[in-house]
């Protein structure tokens, strides 16, 4: 009997996780949606954009070049670049750049230390230099549209506002072998915020493009893995909303394949489970306004791993077709992401594509909670392996 019970509790955080809170939020924004008064203001605030960066010189120069076509007025705004224990000649990539401006062009600077500390550190680095009163937080790896810090600070004319995250959009570069299985995940994550944000506040921002109120802004520790989370929570318990505007948008390449995609995930996985630590109140409901989208949201998906094999395990303990069907489907669905790991040509039909990444993905989340429960997580950057 306990292991029946066991069976459809997995079975129906599972459900919840990938379904139910979607229908949740759908549900929400059908009922009782909110707006932003949105606006353009007539004297633009001053905005700081930083760039966090560690041996970014094959691409800095690209990103400050794309930073300078924004349309927002020149004089409003400054590009910080921190680089952190870069070695590869990233500063003195910039600080040439920076030589070069004439006239009204935005302000460039470049602050450097070593050895390298961690994003974190690098960050808190950057607010400590900005003289904005709004702050673009973004990486060196994106490209920006020009109307991006215009539309971002539009939203600041709400005081209700306290965030503001841009939209990535995924683009082919004809390398990766996973875009079908990361714009489909990336399509289903999107869709939620946006939702998220039409009722309230998202859960957490996208790292490469990002805006705050500076005067919300908490030091991060310098171990926190995911400043894309623990920055707009930060707000939220502060008091104000944190949304996502599809009129910003930042446009990034796909992962090249799933190795690289699982170190980046794993990571990801291993924040999550990390901010559990650095901030218990996030589990505190009157301390956390989104205590429910929290868990909902972060944490459900940082446990599925465990309810997929506890739901394996007491269905086949289970007497009755239609437990065995179930489990033989479970089987099924495993092993084709088995064939599509041994027979990497198999991951062109559909249905070993979906099982081997969602496979990946779920296998990262129990990794990432092996490195947290182990002491294992650090800040200090590392590239994907490809």
């Amino acid at each position: 009997m306990t292991s029946k019970i066991l069976f459809f509790i997995s079975l129906a955080v599972i459900l919840y996780t990938y379904l139910g809170y979607p229908f949740v939020l759908y549900v929400q924004s059908k009922l009782f949606p909110r707006s932003v008064a949105r606006k353009y203001p007539k004297h633009p605030p001053q905005v700081s954009v930083i760039i966090a960066a560690r041996n970014e010189a094959s691409k800095i120069e690209d990103r400050i070049k794309n930073l300078l076509k924004q349309d927002y007025p020149p004089e409003k705004y400054e590009i910080i670049v921190i680089s952190d224990g870069s070695d590869d000649g990233t500063e003195e990539i910039v600080r040439k750049i920076a030589g070069e401006q004439t006239g009204f062009l935005p302000k460039i600077s470049c602050y450097g230390y070593t050895p390298s500390q961690g994003k974190p550190t690098a960050l808190n680095t950057g607010i400590t230099k900005a003289a904005g009163e709004i702050i673009v937080f973004t990486d060196a790896r994106q490209f920006f549209t020009e109307n991006v810090i215009t539309e971002l600070v539009a939203n600041f004319s709400d005081p209700e506002i306290g965030g503001v995250s841009g939209e990535l959009i995924f683009v082919k570069d004809g390398t990766s072998n996973i875009e079908i299985q990361m714009g489909a995940y990336w399509q289903y994550e999107k869709m939620i915020r946006k939702m998220e944000s039409n009722t309230g506040s998202v859960v957490g921002v996208t790292g490469a493009i990002y805006s705050i109120r500076r005067e919300l802004y908490q030091q991060l520790q310098n171990t926190a893995i995911l400043d894309d989370v623990m920055v707009p929570m930060n707000i939220v318990m502060q008091g104000y909303r944190v949304i996502f505007d599809s009129s910003a948008v930042a446009y990034d390449v796909f992962s090249k394949n799933t190795i690289q995609e699982w170190h980046r995930k794993v990571r990801t996985l291993a924040g999550n489970w990390q901010m559990l630590s650095l901030n218990p109140a996030l589990m505190v409901p009157h301390l956390n306004p989104l205590w429910f989208r929290f868990l909902s949201h972060k944490i459900a998906r940082i446990i599925v791993p465990f309810f997929l094999i506890l739901l394996l395990v007491t269905g086949m303990l289970q007497k009755g077709a239609c437990y065995n069907y179930f489990t033989v489907l479970q089987l099924l669905f495993y092993s084709a992401a088995l064939i599509a790991f041994l027979i990497p040509s198999t991951r062109k039909f559909f249905a070993f594509q979906i099982s081997y990444f969602f496979c990946v993905l779920n296998l990262a989340a129990l990794k990432g909670f092996f490195i947290w429960i182990t002491g294992g997580c650090k800040t200090i950057w590392t590239k994907n392996k490809s």
